[in-house]
Formats: C-alpha cells, sequence, structure tokens
C-alpha cells in the first residue's frame, strides 16, 4: 500500500497501513510493538438567528506506535503520508532511553479477543449527512428552540455526524478493526433581556441518526429550560436535601467512577483505593460497565489493548467489586485486566464504557415528594469535587421546592459534603434518559450544606 493514497474509511488499508508500521519497528530492533491506525470523516454545522455561522469538515488519518525493548518502551505519533521507517527507528532509540517499567507490556495472546462482531453492537450506521443537511436541521432546532415564549434570543443551534474507523494491532497476533458512527445536535436558548437573562441547552446524541431525538423535542426542550431559571435569585444559607436532576447525577456518578479508576488506586490517590469489598453506596444498587451494549454510545469490540470487551459490575448491591483497570495498572495492583483500556493513538489508560445504574426507584418527582422540601440542582460550575481528600464543594444553580412542588427558581449558590458521605446516603432513582455513556438517574442526597447569601 502507497502510504500517500490512504483511503481514510478503508479498514482494509488501515489495517495494512498498521501492519506496515509494525514490521518497520521490528526491522528498527524492537522486541515487541503495537500500532493504532485511526481515521474519521467529521461533519458539522452550526446557526445563530437564522445565519449560518459555522461549517466545519474533517477527514484526517492518525497513526501511534509503541515500541518495546525489554521492559522499556515508547510512543511516537508516525505521519501515515511520511517517513514510516524513520519514525520506527526514532521510537526504537527512545525506547532504549526510557526507563525499565515491567508493568507496562503487550497482552498476552491468550488474553487477546477472539470471534470479534462489531456488526452485533451496531455501532456504525454507515451515514455521514451532507452540510447542507446537517445546517437544515440546526436551523430547525434554533426555529422550535425561539417559538418557546419567553426565548429571546439563541445562543447557536449545532448539528454534526462523524463517523470512524480504527484499526489496532501488535506484533504477538493482534490485528482487528471496527468502525463507529455518532450524530448529535443541541439547541442553546437565551431568555431574558439586561441584566436578567438566563441560557440553558438541550441535545441528543446516538450512534444511529434515526434514533435522535426530533429537532422540535429538542429545540423546545432548551427554550424552556431557559424560560424556567428566569427571576432565580440566591437563598439564604442553609442544611436541605439536595435531589440532582439525571443530567447532573451522570456527574456524580462520575465522581465515584474517577474514585475506582486504577490510575488514581494505583497512586493511592483516591477515598476508594483499598475498599474493594467494602459497601460504598446503598444496598441493592448495581452500577454496571457494559461494553457491549447494542448502540451505546461507548459500545466497542475490544479495548484499547486488544483485550475482550465484556460487562462487570464495579459496584454490586452496594458492595465496589472491581476497580477500572488497563494492563498497566492492573499489573502494579497485582490483579488481573478487566478489558477497560481506552486511547487515541497514544498511550492507554483506564476508562468506563457504557455505564448504568441499576436498583433505584421512582423518578425525581417522587425523590422531591420524599424529601418535601429541598433544592433540585439543574447546573454545576466549577470541578470542586477532590477524589483524594473527599471534600465537595460546587457552585449551583436550580431550583427550590416545597411540598414536593418547585417554587422558585435559585442561582448564585454552592453545596457542600464530603464525598465518601454523599455517596453512602445517595438515593437513587429509576429515571436515567439515556443522555450520555454514564446513564444516571435522579439522585436524592440528605444533609448538604447550600450556601447562600
Amino acid at each position: 500500500m502507497s502510504s500517500d493514497t490512504i483511503d481514510s474509511l478503508n479498514l482494509e488499508e488501515l489495517g495494512s497501513l498498521a501492519g506496515t508500521v509494525l514490521d518497520a519497528a521490528r526491522q528498527a530492533g524492537a522486541d515487541a510493538a503495537e500500532a493504532v491506525a485511526l481515521a474519521r470523516v467529521a461533519v458539522s454545522a452550526t446557526v445563530r438567528n437564522g445565519v449560518t455561522e459555522e461549517i466545519e469538515s474533517a477527514d484526517e488519518v492518525d497513526l501511534g506506535l509503541r515500541v518495546f525493548i525489554g521492559a522499556q518502551s515508547a510512543l511516537v505519533g508516525v505521519n501515515p503520508r511520511g517517513d514510516i521507517r524513520m519514525a520506527a527507528g526514532r521510537a526504537v532509540a527512545m525506547a532504549k532511553a526510557a526507563p525499565p517499567d515491567e508493568s507496562v507490556a503487550l497482552a498476552e495472546p491468550a488474553a487477546f479477543a477472539t470471534a470479534i462482531d462489531a456488526a452485533a453492537l451496531e455501532i456504525d450506521d454507515e451515514i455521514i449527512l451532507t452540510t447542507e443537511q446537517l445546517t437544515d436541521r440546526a436551523h430547525r432546532l434554533e426555529h422550535a428552540m425561539k417559538r418557546v415564549p419567553g426565548v429571546t434570543n439563541s445562543a447557536g443551534a449545532s448539528a454534526s455526524a462523524t463517523r470512524a474507523a480504527r484499526w489496532f494491532a501488535t506484533s504477538n497476533g493482534f490485528s482487528a478493526g471496527y468502525f463507529t458512527t455518532t450524530h448529535s445536535h443541541v439547541a442553546r436558548a437565551i431568555a431574558g433581556d439586561g441584566t436578567k437573562m438566563e441560557r440553558d441547552q438541550w441535545y441528543s446524541a446516538k450512534r444511529h441518526v434515526a434514533d435522535l431525538v426530533d429537532v422540535e423535542t429538542v429545540g423546545t426542550t432548551a427554550g424552556r429550560r431557559a424560560v424556567r431559571r428566569l427571576e432565580a435569585e440566591p437563598i439564604s444559607t442553609r442544611v436541605a436535601t439536595v435531589v440532582f436532576e439525571p443530567t447532573i447525577a451522570a456527574g456524580f456518578v462520575g465522581h465515584l467512577l474517577s474514585a475506582i479508576n486504577g490510575s488514581a488506586v494505583v497512586r493511592e490517590a483516591s477515598i476508594l483505593a483499598g475498599q474493594l469489598g467494602e459497601r460504598v453506596i446503598a444496598e441493592g444498587i448495581t452500577i454496571r460497565d457494559d461494553p457491549r451494549l447494542v448502540r451505546g454510545l461507548a459500545s466497542r469490540p475490544f479495548d484499547g489493548e486488544g483485550l475482550a470487551a465484556e460487562p462487570i459490575d464495579l459496584v454490586a448491591d452496594g458492595v465496589l467489586q472491581s476497580y477500572v483497570l488497563d494492563l498497566s495498572t492492573a499489573r502494579r495492583l497485582g490483579v488481573a485486566g478487566n478489558g477497560r483500556a481506552a486511547r487515541g493513538t497514544g498511550l492507554p489508560g483506564p476508562a468506563t464504557t457504557n455505564v448504568s445504574v441499576i436498583g433505584g426507584s421512582g423518578d425525581m418527582t417522587s425523590l422531591m415528594r420524599e424529601a418535601g422540601s429541598g433544592l433540585l440542582v439543574t447546573e454545576l460550575i466549577g470541578s470542586g469535587a477532590n477524589i483524594v481528600s473527599g471534600s465537595y464543594s460546587r457552585g449551583a444553580a436550580g431550583f427550590w421546592f416545597e411540598n414536593g412542588e418547585i417554587v422558585a427558581p435559585v442561582a448564585e449558590i454552592t453545596i457542600a459534603g464530603e464525598l465518601k458521605d454523599m455517596l453512602a446516603r445517595a438515593r437513587f432513582a429509576d429515571d436515567a434518559p439515556g443522555l450520555y455513556a454514564t446513564n444516571a438517574p435522579s439522585i436524592a442526597i440528605e444533609g448538604l450544606t447550600i450556601g447562600g447569601r
């Protein structure tokens, strides 16, 4: 294959490219090597107030090579249309100068995924929409949003489509690839005027364009969310129940996932390091990571190191069962890997895929009714969750509710607590909307400090 004529979305050519760079690594003196070839075609359109503001298009191929000399290794990015042999030689020279690390190595051949069937996951609909189609959708999104009474301006509406191809190959026998697509659209609304303006947004993202929430619903939801925030004011400092709507709850579950990520655990930089077998959330709640979810936003037939993609319960019945591990963090902890390596063309690192919370009951409305009064959080500001110390403090906005009913919008406040205690006391509903790869339901937590005026 000539590296000057790469068809970016041709898996056979990507596989050949990966094989070429592995051959170059061996000829340069590498004991072992792995290559990742990634390609994508992406198109997006953004409009604002009826005017097309931005059209973006990308068609690119990236290639990464990691070589091993004994326990030494090095990674280089390779220009697919450049001198591959020179890049491989540079990688080998870098590896020879690198410090040894016994935890960094290829997977054993017996651990590699077999019988790979990406088609069964339905993560590629083979569709790339034109800029004209995406621009039309963005206009329709904005039109639906601006029809909402109280919406005074647009912060933009966008639609995008991406089709990507990935090939991963190793010198000890693994070689496979697959396609993915991602389609999305988002509307961003502004309500009010002067110093009393508020903004909010809504969106949909799916593997298949046919699964997207329709533009009328997304645009209208964005507008209504902005309008309902008008006249928001701070409240006085108090201790109360806080309810996270699902968009916010996904981030809260994400704090738990960060705390059980192998990168943090091996450094003992997590409040949940050394907590396997301990109860970390309420009894009856299971948190499952499933890379084989059909049409899942993060589904994949194998992980970034070629291991099989299998579902695992990270937490079962409230008890921590597993950390999120790639091969390096697993070796450092002295346990088996669990196929959670993620990567672009760089180094692999542990990451979750499609996460779901199982075992909750009710919905956001029922959580509010149970609490009686409290704060419904619809926006968080900043990143004040510290998985090392466990302190939690975030800027917030939302709605104060009484007798389970919203009575007033609230802004310019903070919520604070101790993360480990918050996880233990979290009450989970069963209304996860499927917006994100981490699909969380509404969550209520009693006794948080709300900082206001």
